[in-house]
This record gives structure tokens, sequence and C-alpha cells, in this order.
């Protein structure tokens, strides 16, 4: 790959914002764009796309989340591939080989894989941020109680950082076109273990409360949550209750030749200060 920019989609995000520092600390251009930036990136503007990937050779793509996804990410990834982008990191989600036997889910996927540039696939597991940076964990980290629906289940969390630095290889170095990296951190951790090294980390009192299906569902609609969302939260958390997560991936370390960071790393780096004052 030559000196063109990167196209960071996305930018402003967990990831992105990452994607897009580490770039520049490789001495690469990052051209951050989102919706709400200074480079705007609509998924259902189509008028802005052009601009974006105008001279990009290669594109950090975090797509559009919604039901419409995989159709938006076709169309954008054919629109690319003619203006003379030749490589698309993807991320997506470890959470899909839950669900392995719906095809729909794996639909965005499958836009990247045919789009006809060399293409990598980032499947991470549930961010370490989440806790940090994230409003559904965040603001009850704040409060000091994170209420959580289980409290034995357990989960690989990943940091942001690592996710960051696969999808910058994958960007920029030679030797990951065609790559499934599935990433996450190199151990197993319930929820509230997570939250006891937050408490460490912050130097006051945070606690985990588990409550029940329903009580947690109660939980995220009066924080503003609709019902759906709150449902579709406990089926996740339903898979790390049953085990159905409780595994390692090697992604970060066959992209990166290194071990991912552990999420004491993680809670100790971070500004829990800050993230009271939000």
């Amino acid at each position: 790959m030559n000196d063109n920019p990167v196209l960071v989609l996305g930018g402003t995000g967990k990831t992105g914002r990452r994607v897009a520092r580490q770039l520049a600390e490789r001495g690469r251009t990052a051209r951050v764009a989102s919706r709400s930036g200074a480079r705007r990136f609509d998924w259902w503007d189509k008028e802005t796309w052009a601009a974006a990937v105008e001279g990009v050779e290669a594109v950090y793509v975090v797509d559009e989340q919604g039901p419409h996804a995989a159709e938006l990410l076709a169309d954008f990834a054919a629109f690319a591939t003619r203006r003379g982008v030749g490589r698309l990191v993807f991320l997506s989600a470890r959470t899909l080989e839950q669900w392995a036997h719906d095809e729909g889910r794996f639909a965005a996927e499958r836009a990247v894989r045919e789009s006809g540039a060399e293409w990598t696939i980032l499947r991470p597991t549930w961010f370490s941020q989440n806790f940090s940076e994230d409003r559904l964990l965040a603001p009850d980290v704040a409060a000091g109680e994170v209420i959580l629906p289980d409290g034995e289940g357990v989960e690989p969390f990943i940091d942001a950082e690592d996710i960051a630095a696969v999808a910058v290889a994958a960007l920029t170095e030679e030797g990951h076109a065609g790559e499934l990296y599935v990433l996450s951190g190199p151990r197993l951790m319930t929820f509230p273990e997570c939250v006891g090294l937050i408490a460490e980390a912050a130097g006051r009192k945070v606690r985990p409360v588990v409550v029940d299906r329903e009580e947690y569902a109660r939980h995220l609609v009066g924080r503003g949550y609709a019902r759906d969302f709150a449902d579709f939260m406990n089926e996740l958390f339903d898979t790390i209750r049953d085990g159905r997560t409780a595994y390692l991936s090697d992604g970060v370390r066959r992209a990166l030749g290194r071990e991912p960071r552990d999420f004491r790393v993680y809670a100790a780096e971070t500004d829990w200060e800050a993230v009271s004052a939000r």
C-alpha cells in the first residue's frame, strides 16, 4: 500500500478514533468520516460517499448497524471499488457465531467478501471500553452500581486498542487479505470480576447488582431504552450465562504476533474520574 489516506468510517467511535490515532502514529493519514464530523459520511446519504473515498485505497468499515446495514454496505463496497479502493477492513462481531444457523445475520460480512476488494473481517467480543465509553454501562459505573442480569457467565473482554491495532495492520500491511480475525482478550471474566477491577483502579466503591431478566429489562426501559432493545440485551446476556461465549479466540495473536491486553491494564489506564464526570 502507498501513502494515500486511509478512510476511517465511524471515526469518532470507540474503535474508529483509535484506528485513526494508531494510523497517525505510523505516519499514515487517516481520513476520519462520520455522520456528524467535520468530514461528513452518512450511510443514508450517498451524496456524501464520493468525497469520502476520493484518493483512498483502504477503508476501515463500521456499518450502519440497522436492518438495512448489509444492503447499504454492498452498495458502498461496489461504489468504493469502482473508485479505486482496493482494501476493506470490516468490524463485525463474535456474537455472530451464536447465530450460525441464521444466514441473514452474516449478510454484511458477505457483502464485504463479495466486494471485489481485498478484505479482512474482525469479529471482536464485548469491548472492555463498554464499561467506560458506552451509554449502556458507563452511567452505571459512574453511579457506583452496575445493574446486571447475570453474575456467573464469563466473557473474554477485548480491549478496543487491540481491535484498532489489528485493523491498522490489516489496512497498512500485506498478509492480512482474506483473513477472518476472531478477537478476544486473554482470559475469561465475569461482569462482577470486571466491576471489581474497575473499583480497584478507580479507588472508589463500584459494585455489581445482579437482578433477574425482567428487572433488568425494566432498568433499561427506565433509562430510556426501548423494550425491544432491553429484550435483545437479555438475549446477549443469555448467551454469556449459558456458557456459549466461554472460550478464547486467537485473532490478536495471529494478526499481531503477541498476546492481547488484559482487562486489568485497561482498568488501570482509564480515567475513571472523567467517566464519572460525564
